[in-house]
């Protein structure tokens, strides 16, 4: 895309409240990003773990108060949150509150100007897809300025594959380990000076051995449109499956966590029930083209 103009992404995200004299300290032991250095006002991103380290959830975190948080994290997701934390509130002073919010995502160098236009906002903070500058702007009911152009949602897929932003059910769950979906997603969302938190253990292991997952996320360019779920082929192996297809640039791009041996321009066979086509592995993000993908006119 353009990234001197700006565009949105209209959707919704889960938000869990989290408020009480014990909030701070209750997620600053259960979350990956140091919440305790967050000043009011602020916001991190952070990963919420399983006792064994793989994900339950990618989200973010606004101090809204000294001792008031929200979270926020992907559509449907709010629920996982809410039970895997409930599991550890024990014998503290913490209430957790689930809802759902408007979300609208601006993309482009003029993100932040675009924000002050936005009717309803309770949380705005700028954001990086991996290289392409924004603003995330949260609320009950947000309006959208007229002459600001919203990709449909095809358009928004296609330019969330194409910076390799992960999702959650698609992604990240939890089978994966943070690694597996980029460093640049440890580096953001983890600190690894903070004191101990649940699911600590994997990621400091994983970390000292130089990132070195079973598999990482990738992109496959493939010859023909293809579903999700599709198999990723290589020598005659079955190295991954396809997660996120999206029309990008008039070319099928798609995201798989993709078997360590599997490399950069590698090429690859994708298949599935009724269908087979040929693909090449591309690093993440995909090089931009100076169109947005299915970008507005």
């Amino acid at each position: 895309m353009d990234e001197r103009a700006t565009v949105a992404i209209v959707g919704e995200r889960d938000v869990v409240s989290v408020s009480g004299g014990d909030a701070a300290t209750f997620l600053q032991g259960q979350l990956s990003a140091d919440v305790l250095a967050v000043g009011v006002g602020g916001a991190v991103w952070s990963l919420l773990l399983e006792p064994q380290g793989r994900v339950t959830a990618w989200l973010r975190v606004w101090r809204v108060g000294e001792s008031a948080f929200v979270l926020d994290v992907d559509s449907g997701w709010g629920d996982r949150v809410v039970t895997r934390l409930r599991r550890f509130l024990l014998r503290v002073e913490v209430e957790l509150v689930e809802d759902r919010w408007s979300w609208i995502g601006l993309r482009g160098a003029d993100a932040a100007a675009q924000a002050d236009r936005v009717g309803g906002a309770e949380l705005s903070g700028p954001v990086d897809w991996r290289g392409l500058p924004g603003v995330d702007v949260l609320g009950p009911d947000l309006t959208v300025p007229e002459d600001l152009a919203v990709l449909v949602p095809a358009a928004a897929e296609a330019l969330r594959v194409a910076r390799g932003w992960p999702a959650m059910g698609r992604e990240l769950d939890d089978g994966v380990i943070p690694a597996e979906a980029g460093v640049w997603l440890v580096e953001t969302s983890v600190s690894f000076t903070k004191g101990c938190y649940t699911g600590q253990e994997l990621v400091a292991r994983v970390d000292s051995r130089g990132s070195n997952t079973p598999r990482r996320l990738r992109g496959v360019v493939v010859d023909a449109a293809v579903p999700v779920g599709a198999e990723v082929v290589a020598e005659g192996e079955v190295r991954g499956t396809l997660s996120s297809v999206a029309d990008v640039g008039g070319e099928t791009l798609a995201l798989s966590l993709l078997h360590r041996s599997v490399a950069a321009d590698d090429a690859v066979d994708v298949r599935w029930a009724g269908g087979s086509a040929t693909g090449r592995v591309v690093d993440l993000p995909v090089a931009s083209s100076g169109t947005a993908p299915g970008a507005p006119e």
